[in-house]
C-alpha cells in the first residue's frame, strides 16, 4: 500500500489510515488452502502482529503479520506458532507457582543456524535443474569432494567473506543480529546464525534471513542455495533449532541449576520434555518431512529419520539413579543420594555433543538438528512448543492433587524416566545396529515424506492440537492436503526437468560424440596401417548402451507422469509419485551419471560437480 490517498480536485495526499495497518485485505484465491476455500473464494485478512517488530526494508515499511481465510480458518505459520507460544507459557507457569515461582511468562526461546551453498551465477544459469528445482538432478562424484575435510576449518575465500561482510550489514539494519558465519563441512557450503530471541522473532529473523542470503549473494555474482541436498555425494545443507523455556525474568529452565530445588524443577522440565518426545514422535519427524528433506535426512551426514534424545553419560547416570532408585556417583566420586532435597549439582556440557542426534541436549537447551536448510522454523517450533504444554499441563494436574508435593514429585520423576527411557539414546545414530536396536525398542522409523504424512491427522495428533487450541482438525487435514499436493508437484516438476534436459541436451551430446568416436574407429581401422581402437570401440559400445537405456528410462518417465493421479489426490497419489514418477527419475540420473564420466568434457552440455563446487 503506498502512502497516497485522492483528493476531490484530482490530486492526491499523502495520508494513511492506521487502520490499514492494522488490518488487511489481501487476495487468498491463489493461496494454498488444501481444500479450504474454492478458487473463486478470493477474500483473505492480514492483522498486525504487535509483539515482532515492524521494520524498513526496501524503502517500504514491513509489517509482520497472521494470515487467515474469510471464513477465519488459518492460512499461515505465524498464528499457530503464537498459539503455541502462549500455550506452554501459560503450562509452564502453572508449573513453577508449585514451585513458589510467581511469573508473569514463560518464553520458547530459538536460535536458529542456518547452512546454505554459494555457486557461481554463470554457472547456475547453465543448469536447468539448478534453477527450475533448486537442486541438480543428475552429476557424476567430483574427483574431490569433502574428503580431506579441508573446507570446515580452512580459510574463508575473499568473494564469500564480502558476501558474509554484506549480509551481516543487511542483516543488522533489520534488527537481525546475526552472530556466527563460517564455513561448513562441504565445499561450497557455508552457516550463519542469529542470537536467541523468543520463537516469534527467531522465525521472522530466520525468514529475513532466507531472503536477504538470495538478494545479497546475487550482488556478487553468487547464487545461494537452500535446497537440503543440492549436489549429491557431499552434505546437504540443515538447520538447527536450538530451544528452550526461559521466564520472563531471564531464567533458562532447561539449566541445570546449583541448588536441589533448581535441579528438581530442572529434572521436571526435562522429564516433560523426554515424555513428551516419546508419545509424539511421529509428528516431530512428521513435521520436518518434505521432498528436499527426504534427500538428506538418514543419509549419514545429517540426523537419521529415528527421533531419539541424546542426553550424555553425566545426565544419562542420573537418571538412571532416579529410575533403579540408587545413589548417583558424580565425577568426582562423590556419592549422594537422589531425593528431591538433595539431588545433586547437575553439570553442564560434561560429554562430547552427539552431531548424530535429531534432538541433543547440550548443556541449557535441546538442538533439533533435523530440520531442513529451506525449511520455516515455524512448526516445529510449534510441534515442540505443544508437546510440552501437553506434558507439562499433566504434570500440574498431577502435583496439585497431591498431599505431599516432594514425594509426588519424586514418584512423578522416577515414573517419567522409566516409562519413557527407551527415547533416550547416546550412540552413533549413523550405525546400521540402531535401526535394529530402534525397532527392538518400538520406536518409528519413518523413511520420506510420504510414509510421514499420515502421522499430520493421527488421531493422536489431532486431539493434541485441537486440545490446546493450537490448530483445528479441519486446519490440520488442509495441511496435510497441502503438504502431499506440494510432494506431488515437486516429483513432477523435477521429472519434466529431467525429461528436457536429457532429450534435449544430453542425448544428443552423447550422439555427436559417439559419432565422432565411430569416425575415428572406422579411420583407424581403413587406414591401411594396424592401430589400436580399443578406446574408441569400449567408449562407443558403452554410450550406446547406457544411451539406450537413458532413452527408454525416459520414456517410461514420461508415460509415468502422463498417467498419474491427480496431484491432489492425497496418500495415494502420494505413493504413486515416490514409487512410478521419481523411482524412474533416480534410474535416468543413474544412467545420465555414468554417461557423464565417459563423455568428453567439450561435448557434455552441464557444468559438472567439480566446476560447480570449486568455482566461488
Amino acid at each position: 500500500e503506498s502512502f497516497i490517498s485522492p483528493t476531490a480536485e484530482g490530486r492526491v495526499i499523502m495520508d494513511f489510515s492506521g487502520k490499514e495497518l492494522i488490518q488487511g485485505e489481501p487476495d487468498a484465491s491463489s493461496f494454498p488452502s488444501g481444500g479450504l476455500r474454492a478458487t473463486f473464494e478470493a477474500r483473505g485478512y492480514t492483522a498486525w502482529d504487535p509483539t515482532s517488530y515492524a521494520f524498513i526494508k526496501d524503502n517500504c515499511l514491513c509489517i509482520p503479520t497472521a494470515f487467515c481465510s474469510y471464513t477465519g480458518e488459518v492460512l499461515d505459520k505465524k498464528t499457530p506458532l503464537l498459539r503455541s507460544m502462549n500455550a506452554v507459557s501459560k503450562a509452564a507457569c502453572k508449573l513453577l507457582k508449585l514451585f513458589g515461582i510467581d511469573t508473569i511468562r514463560v518464553n520458547s526461546t530459538v536460535g536458529p543456524e542456518q547452512e546454505y551453498f554459494l555457486v557461481d551465477k554463470k554457472m547456475w544459469e547453465k543448469r536447468k535443474d539448478l534453477v527450475y528445482t533448486g537442486r541438480t538432478l543428475f552429476g557424476a562424484k567430483s574427483p574431490r569432494g569433502q574428503e580431506l575435510d579441508d573446507h570446515y576449518f580452512g580459510i574463508i575465500k575473499q568473494r564469500v567473506l564480502s558476501f558474509m561482510k554484506d549480509l551481516d550489514d543487511e542483516l543488522w539494519k533489520l534488527g537481525v543480529l546475526a552472530k556466527t558465519k563460517h564455513n561448513e563441512v562441504a565445499p561450497s557450503q557455508h552457516e550463519m546464525a542469529t542470537i536467541y530471541s523468543d520463537a516469534n522473532t527467531a522465525c521472522d529473523h530466520n525468514q529475513l534471513a532466507m531472503e536477504l542470503l538470495k538478494k545479497v549473494a546475487a550482488r556478487h555474482g553468487l547464487v545461494c542455495l537452500l535446497h537440503e541436498k543440492p549436489f549429491a555425494g557431499v552434505n546437504g545443507s540443515g538447520k538447527h533449532d536450538n530451544w528452550s523455556l526461559a521466564t520472563d525474568t531471564g531464567e533458562n529452565l532447561l539449566k541445570p541449576g546449583s541448588t536441589p530445588s533448581q535441579n528438581a524443577q530442572f529434572l521436571l522440565f526435562l522429564a516433560a520434555f523426554i515424555k513428551g518426545v516419546d508419545e509424539y514422535q511421529e509428528m516431530l519427524r512428521c513435521c520436518v518431512s518434505y521432498p528436499g528433506n527426504d534427500h538428506r535426512l538418514g543419509g549419514n551426514e545429517a540426523p537419521p529419520a529415528i527421533i531419539s534424545i541424546f542426553l550424555g553419560d553425566e545426565l544419562t547416570a542420573i537418571l538412571d539413579a532416579i529410575i533403579q532408585g540408587t545413589e548417583y556417583v558424580d565425577i568426582t566420586k562423590k556419592k549422594l543420594t537422589i531425593g528431591v532435597d538433595t539431588l545433586p549439582e547437575i553439570p553442564q556440557d560434561t560429554t562430547d555433543r552427539n552431531r548424530t542426534s535429531p534432538l541433543a541436549f547440550t548443556g541449557n537447551k535441546f538442538e533439533f538438528r533435523m530440520l531442513g536448510s529451506s525449511q520455516s522454523i515455524a512448526s516445529p517450533n510449534v510441534v515442540l512448543n505443544t508437546i510440552m504444554t501437553e506434558e507439562l499441563r499433566q504434570f500440574a494436574d498431577i502435583l496439585e492433587k497431591a498431599d505431599d508435593f516432594q514425594s509426588a514429585l519424586q514418584t512423578l520423576l522416577h515414573d517419567t524416566f522409566t516409562a519413557h527411557q527407551r527415547i533416550i539414546f547416546n550412540g552413533n545414530g549413523y550405525d546400521d545396529a540402531w535401526v535394529q536396536e530402534a525397532k527392538r525398542r518400538g520406536l518409528a522409523n519413518l523413511r520420506d515424506t510420504v510414509d510421514c504424512m499420515p502421522a499430520y491427522i493421527d488421531r493422536k495428533n489431532v486431539e493434541l492440537f485441537t486440545r490446546h487450541a493450537i490448530l483445528t482438525e479441519t486446519e490440520m487435514r488442509a495441511r496435510y492436503e497441502i503438504h502431499l499436493e506440494n510432494y506431488c508437484k515437486v516429483m513432477t516438476i523435477e521429472g519434466n526437468t529431467l525429461l528436457d534436459m536429457t532429450r534435449r541436451q544430453i542425448l544428443p551430446a552423447v550422439s555427436k560424440y559417439s559419432d565422432e568416436l565411430a569416425t575415428a574407429l572406422f579411420h583407424k581401422k581403413n587406414c591401411g596401417i594396424s592401430l589400436s581402437a580399443k578406446m574408441e570401440e569400449t567408449t562407443l559400445r558403452k554410450l550406446a548402451d547406457l544411451s539406450g537405456k537413458l532413452y527408454d528410462t525416459c520414456d517410461a518417465l514420461e508415460r509415468a507422469i502422463s498417467k498419474a493421479p491427480a496431484m491432489d489426490g492425497g496418500i495415494k497419489a502420494a505413493c504413486y509419485y515416490r514409487d512410478e514418477v521419481d523411482a524412474r527419475r533416480q534410474k535416468a540420473s543413474a544412467l545420465i551419471n555414468q554417461l557423464e564420466t565417459i563423455t568428453s568434457a567439450q561435448h557434455w552440455p552441464f557444468p559438472t560437480y567439480a566446476d560447480i563446487l570449486f568455482s566461488v
